[in-house]
């Protein structure tokens, strides 16, 4: 019986204000409560590290945060640093030394001729999820967000990424640059040791930590991100003195917690969806028009004086309807579904501009019309940690989109869904579906068939 109460992953909505350890754990202890099990196939890991298939792989996680949750740089930060960190350990001894870690009070943790590598396993519960010790009363924040059990899918991340460091000597490819340091008003420094601080020309991959400032700390920048002053004003002080991946220690759990808490299971729930919006609303509205339908055929033949076998007529109807109804509330087509395909997205419907005219012009809707793209160069922008603003108003489908005909978007063409395990998962609310209709409406049925014959219409017919 469990598949008949089987649920979604429950909305997660955005709480106001900027990103925070409380925001963080708010959000950790709702989705908690109401979580629904999520295929292993599906997992936060095998998604961010594109394992899974379309509609469920990074690319697609990251136009669901650009095109409709719009917080899409705190994926795209956190990447990027995962894929620092693993380079920052695969840089030599001497360059590590460069770049001591960072501690809150400004000071740094050094080990005389030992490199500085993240702390043993034995030392992580002092640490914390992100490995390095905080002040939390020197910077003004609030306590660490203590959930290991929550947590422990990457916690432990940059700690096998330094035991890799053999396999990413290749991949460094923005180790020593010129550095172009920012200039940081707000950051008192005068009550620093100078022989406590490398000069931060020599330090690794300065210049790429300046282009992070620019592009995710600073204020107006292209992917800023919703950080607190308080955090904010921590994290540009200690990138003011190494490059060490502990310098992002106070945004490196809110970023992670924040994306598994609240955007992974609502990219899940809204990956489910196998036609877009137009459709789902005219399967609703059809659907929900049948089982009204329904239930005033059973009223009137209950009222009439025909004989009560009448009114199974009504069943047909109500159970087709009412499972129809029942899935579209969750966005799945059952037709779609009999093919295992999905609409494509507005934002995939169009590969060039030659294909926007035709798209929107072209009555026939022919195949070429649509057409599975990479929506040319902006797919890899979305993947680059500095590529420009995630707001797409300006994309040429936008404009598209919106001058296409309704009876175009709401039989847009549809493509196959690759992935078994989300496959599996909407087979199961389909069949969910199905059953409560098939419950309902015979349930109805015994109530309709139960009742006596009112003849009602008949003493009141003038006929």
């Amino acid at each position: 019986m469990s598949i008949l109460f089987y649920k979604r992953p429950d909305y997660v909505h955005k709480l106001p204000g900027p990103m925070s350890l409380t925001q963080s754990e708010i959000i950790a202890e709702k989705t908690q409560l109401s979580r629904t099990p999520i295929s292993a196939k599906l997992s936060f890991e095998n998604i961010v590290q594109n394992k899974a298939q379309p509609p469920c792989t990074l690319q697609d996680f990251l136009e669901y945060l650009v095109y409709v949750s719009h917080d899409a740089e705190t994926l795209q930060f956190w990447l990027w640093l995962q894929d620092y960190t693993k380079r920052f350990y695969a840089d030599s001894p001497a360059e590590q030394s460069l770049s001591p870690p960072w501690s809150a009070v400004g000071t740094f943790q050094r080990t005389r001729g030992v490199p500085h590598q993240p702390p043993k396993s034995a030392d992580k519960s002092r640490f914390g999820a992100s490995g390095y010790s905080f002040d939390q009363q020197e910077l003004s924040i609030t306590p660490r967000f203590d959930k290991p059990s929550f947590i422990a899918g990457t916690a432990n991340t940059q700690w096998s990424w330094a035991h890799s460091a053999e396999d990413a000597n290749g991949q460094a490819e923005l180790k020593r640059q010129p550095c172009r340091l920012l200039a940081l008003p707000d950051i008192d420094l005068s009550d620093q040791d100078p022989k406590l601080t490398p000069p931060a020309a020599t330090q690794p991959h300065r210049y790429e930590i300046d282009r992070i400032i620019s592009h995710y700390l600073a204020s107006d920048s292209p992917r800023e991100l919703n950080l607190s002053p308080q955090t904010r004003a921590a994290v540009l002080d200690a990138l003011q003195h190494t490059t060490h991946p502990s310098a992002f220690s106070p945004i490196r759990d809110i970023v992670e917690s924040t994306l598994r808490a609240r955007s992974y299971p609502n990219f899940i729930r809204w990956s489910l969806r196998n036609v877009n919006e137009p459709r789902a609303r005219l399967v609703r509205r059809i659907s929900v028009a049948h089982v009204i339908l329904a239930v005033l055929m059973a009223v009137f033949l209950a009222l009439s004086s025909v004989s009560r076998w009448w009114r199974m007529w009504c069943f047909p109807l109500l159970v087709i309807a009412l499972p129809v109804a029942i899935a579209a509330h969750k966005g799945i087509c059952v037709f779609t579904h009999r093919s295992q395909s999905r609409n494509l997205r507005p934002w995939e419907q169009f590969s060039d501009a030659a294909a926007f005219v035709k798209s929107v012009d072209n009555d026939d809707d022919d195949d070429d019309a649509y057409s599975m793209s990479d929506r040319g160069g902006n797919k890899s922008a979305l993947l680059d940690p500095f590529g420009p603003s995630n707001s797409y108003d300006h994309e040429l489908w936008v404009e598209a989109y919106r001058r296409k005909k309704w009876s175009q978007k709401v039989f847009a063409r549809n493509v196959r869904v690759r992935d078994e395990a989300l496959r599996s998962i909407q087979n199961g609310i389909v069949t969910q579906s199905w059953l409560w209709g098939a419950l309902v409406g015979v349930t109805f049925l015994v109530l309709v068939l139960a009742l006596p014959k009112a003849g009602v219409l008949e003493k009141h017919s003038y006929w």
